[in-house]
C-alpha cells in the first residue's frame, strides 16, 4: 500500500468536499411504523452511527418522492414538508460528525406495494385488505411474482419528473449536500432504461432514446431545482444479467448522456430488473464500474461484496473506481473506516475519530 491511502483521500464535487473515499451506500431499512414516509429515531441512530464511525459520505436509504414510489409501506419518503424536516435533524447530527449527507431520490415503479419481508414476515405482494395500491411502470408488463403494473400515460410521466424535481427542492432545504437519483435494481427508472420491462412505442420506449427520457428528464429535472454548488450523483444498474436486457455498453454510452447535463458521479450496481442468474462474489460489480470510469467522462464509485479495507484500496489504486460504497460491512460494522484505518497505515490522529472515541483507537502511536 501507499504512504497515503487513496481511501482517505478527500474528494471534491463542485463546491462541497468529502473527507474521504468511504461511503455508506443507500440500504433500505424498512423501519418507518407509522407508515407516513417520516423518518424515525431508528434513522437519526443508524445514519448517525456511521457518520460518527467515519465514512466520508452518509447516503440516506431509498426515499420515495410519491406515497405509491414506495416499495413496502413502512419505506421513508421526501414527497413531503413533514418528511422533510424530520430529515434535517439528521443531517444535522451527520454534519456535525464531519460527514457530508445525501438522499437517494426513489420510485419503485412496478417493484412497489410490496411486504417489507423481514426475518419472519410475510413476503411479495401486499393484498387488499393489507393495503395494496396499483403500481405503475412503463409498460404492464409484471415483475416475475407481482402484479401487473398499469402504464403511466406522458401526462403522468410529466408528474413523475415534477415530483422527483420537488422532492430535489426539499433536500435542499432540509440541508443534504447532494441528491443520488435511483435508477437501478428495477424500480421505475431502470425499468424504462430496459427493453425487457419497457415495451412502449411511443417517445419513452423503443430505441436507446427513447427508452433513456425519462431519467434524462428527471435528471434535468432534478438539476434545475439544486443550487449548482450541489453535486447530483444517479445510481443505475450496469446489466440485466440477462440476454436482450439493459447492458454495459448503453450503461456506458447513458453515463456520457447524464455527464454532460450535470451528473456528477455514477453510483455503478447492477440487475434487480428481472430475475436472473447474477455471479455474485467479492468486486462482482467492479468491472462495471471500470468499463464506465476508463470512458473518462465521469467519476465512478464501486459497491458490491467489498468488506476488506486493502481490497477496497486496490480497488482505486488500480482506477477501477473513484470511490467505495459500503454496504453490507456497514451494516456489520458501524465503525468500518476506523478499521481500515489502522489496517492501511493511517496514523490514528489522521483518521476520522470522534474525541469521544479516541479512547477505543485501533493502533497507538
Amino acid at each position: 500500500m501507499t504512504d497515503s491511502p487513496m481511501l482517505f483521500e478527500p474528494m471534491r464535487f463542485r463546491d462541497l468536499t468529502l473527507r474521504n473515499r468511504i461511503w455508506l451506500a443507500p440500504m433500505c431499512q424498512y423501519s418507518v411504523p407509522e407508515e407516513d414516509g417520516v423518518p424515525t429515531d431508528w434513522h437519526l441512530v443508524h445514519l448517525g452511527s456511521r457518520a460518527a464511525g467515519g465514512y466520508g459520505l452518509i447516503m440516506t436509504e431509498a426515499s420515495a418522492v410519491v406515497p405509491e414510489g414506495r416499495i413496502s409501506l413502512q419505506d421513508a419518503g421526501i414527497w413531503n414538508d413533514r418528511q422533510a424536516t424530520a430529515w434535517q435533524r439528521i443531517v444535522e447530527f451527520i454534519h456535525s460528525q464531519g460527514s457530508a449527507a445525501g438522499v437517494q431520490l426513489a420510485h419503485a415503479g412496478r417493484k412497489a406495494s410490496a411486504h417489507r419481508g423481514f426475518p419472519g414476515e410475510k413476503v411479495g405482494p401486499l393484498t387488499e385488505s393489507e393495503g395494496a395500491w396499483q403500481t405503475v411502470g412503463p409498460s404492464e408488463v409484471p415483475f416475475e411474482g407481482m402484479p401487473a403494473p398499469r402504464a403511466l400515460t406522458v401526462e403522468e410521466l410529466r408528474g413523475v419528473v415534477d415530483a422527483f424535481g420537488e422532492a430535489a427542492g426539499r433536500a435542499d432545504a432540509a440541508g443534504f449536500d447532494l441528491v443520488e437519483i435511483h435508477a437501478a435494481h428495477g424500480y421505475l427508472l431502470h425499468e424504462f432504461l430496459s427493453p425487457l420491462s419497457n415495451v412502449r412505442t411511443d417517445e419513452y420506449g423503443g430505441d436507446f432514446d427513447g427508452r433513456t427520457r425519462l431519467l434524462r428528464e428527471v435528471v434535468a429535472g432534478v438539476r434545475a431545482a439544486l443550487p449548482a454548488e450541489k453535486p447530483l450523483f444517479v445510481r443505475l444498474s450496469g446489466t440485466d444479467w440477462t440476454d436482450g436486457g439493459w447492458d454495459i455498453e448503453q450503461t456506458v454510452h447513458l453515463a456520457r448522456v447524464l455527464a454532460e447535463l450535470g451528473v456528477d458521479l455514477i453510483d455503478m450496481s447492477s440487475g434487480g430488473n428481472v430475475v436472473a442468474h447474477i455471479p455474485v462474489g467479492p468486486e462482482y460489480q467492479v468491472p462495471l464500474a471500470r468499463a464506465v470510469r476508463k470512458d473518462g467522462v465521469v467519476a465512478v464509485s464501486a459497491v458490491g461484496l467489498i468488506d476488506d479495507p486493502a481490497q477496497a484500496e486496490a480497488i482505486l489504486q488500480r482506477g477501477d473506481a473513484d470511490a467505495i460504497f459500503i454496504a453490507r460491512a456497514a451494516l456489520r460494522e458501524p465503525a468500518w473506516p476506523l478499521r481500515a484505518a489502522a489496517e492501511l497505515g493511517v496514523p490514528w490522529r489522521d483518521a476520522p475519530y470522534p474525541p469521544q472515541y479516541t479512547r477505543g483507537k485501533w493502533a497507538d502511536e
